[in-house]
C-alpha cells in the first residue's frame, strides 16, 4: 500500500493556489484522495474535468467531511468564514493549514476556531501568477520555490512536520518564521510591488484621458512591470487591508524614494541620478534566478 503524506486533502478554494498544490501532490504520489469547496459550481466543473479534485462541493462542512487535512486557500478575509463553515464536518484530529500572503491577521482570524483536537500550521507557499481559477493551476508552479510556515504556540510538532512534508512533496523549499517578520518582508517584495503595479496602470489611464492613445503606444517594460495588475482585485484588496499596517510602512520608505529621485531630475543633479541608477541595478542584478 502507497504511503502518503495526505490520505484525503481538502482544499477550500480550489483556484490557481489550491488546484496547483492539489496536482502537485497527485504527481508526487503523495495524496490518495482531493476534496474541493469553492463557491463557484464553474470553477469545481473545471476542477473535475482537469482531474485536480475526485469530489466536489460548495458546501465546506460536506468538503472537508474525513479529510486528515485542510487547505484555505480563499482569499486572507474570507478564511474565518471558510472554516465557520467548515467546522461541523471537521474531523477532530484534522489539520489545517493555510496559503495566506498575511499572517499575522489570518492567525488573529482562525486560530479561535480551530478545536483544541486539531492543529494550525499557518503557511504561505512564495509563488502564483496573475492568473487565478482552477484553469490556470498547474502542477509545477511551487517547485523550488519557498514556502513560509510561521507555526504558533499552539501549533503541535507533529502537524508542522505534516505540513512541511506536504510542501516538500510539492517541490517547495520550506521555511520558518515567526509571523510578524514574514508579513514585514512580503509588504516590501510582493504587496509594494502589486500597489506600485495597479497605480502605474491608473495613471496611464488618468494620462489618457488627457492624452489619449497611450497604451497603444506601450512596450514591453510597460507591460512586465504591470503584469501583476491583471491579479484578483478581490484577493489584492483583503491582502492590502489585512497587511495594513507593514505596507503602509512600506509605501512611506518607497514614497521617501520617489521623492528623492524626482528631486534628482528636477534640479539636473545627472551624477545623483545615475548613481540612483547604478545601485538599483546591482540590486536587481542579486535577485535570486527563477528556474
Amino acid at each position: 500500500m502507497a504511503e502518503y503524506v495526505v490520505n484525503k486533502l481538502a482544499v477550500i478554494g480550489v483556484g490557481l493556489i489550491g488546484g496547483s498544490l492539489a496536482l502537485a501532490l497527485r504527481e508526487a504520489g503523495a495524496v490518495a484522495q482531493v476534496s474541493g469547496v469553492d463557491v463557484s459550481e464553474s470553477n469545481l466543473e473545471v476542477a473535475l474535468a482537469r482531474g485536480i479534485v475526485d469530489s466536489a462541493s460548495s458546501d465546506p462542512a460536506e468538503g472537508v467531511r474525513d479529510a486528515d487535512m485542510v487547505v484555505l486557500a480563499t482569499p486572507v478575509r474570507a478564511m474565518r468564514r471558510a472554516l465557520e463553515a467548515a467546522l461541523p464536518g471537521l474531523a477532530p484530529d484534522a489539520v489545517i493549514t493555510d496559503v495566506g500572503s498575511v499572517k499575522e491577521d489570518v492567525i488573529a482570524q482562525i486560530e479561535p476556531l480551530v478545536p483544541q483536537t486539531a492543529a494550525l500550521v499557518p503557511g504561505h507557499p512564495v509563488a502564483g501568477t496573475e492568473k487565478g481559477g482552477a484553469a490556470a493551476a498547474f502542477s509545477s508552479l511551487f517547485r523550488g520555490r519557498f514556502c513560509v510556515l510561521t507555526p504558533t504556540p499552539r501549533t503541535p510538532e507533529h502537524a508542522l512536520d505534516r505540513v512541511r512534508a506536504l510542501w516538500n512533496a510539492a517541490g517547495s523549499q520550506v521555511v520558518e518564521m515567526e509571523a510578524g517578520r514574514h508579513d514585514r518582508i512580503m509588504a516590501v517584495v510582493s504587496h509594494l510591488p502589486h500597489m506600485v503595479a495597479y497605480t502605474m496602470v491608473d495613471t496611464v489611464e488618468e494620462r489618457e484621458r488627457l492624452a489619449g492613445r497611450l497604451l497603444e503606444f506601450s512596450a514591453g517594460g510597460f507591460r512586465d512591470f504591470t503584469r501583476v495588475a491583471s491579479s484578483d482585485p478581490v484577493m489584492w484588496r483583503d491582502i492590502a487591508l489585512s497587511n495594513r499596517e507593514a505596507l503602509l510602512d512600506a509605501m512611506t520608505c518607497f514614497e521617501t524614494l520617489w521623492k528623492t529621485l524626482k528631486e534628482h531630475i528636477a534640479s539636473g543633479d545627472e551624477k545623483a541620478l545615475e548613481d540612483f541608477f547604478i545601485r538599483a541595478r546591482a540590486l536587481r542584478a542579486r535577485l535570486p534566478q527563477v528556474k
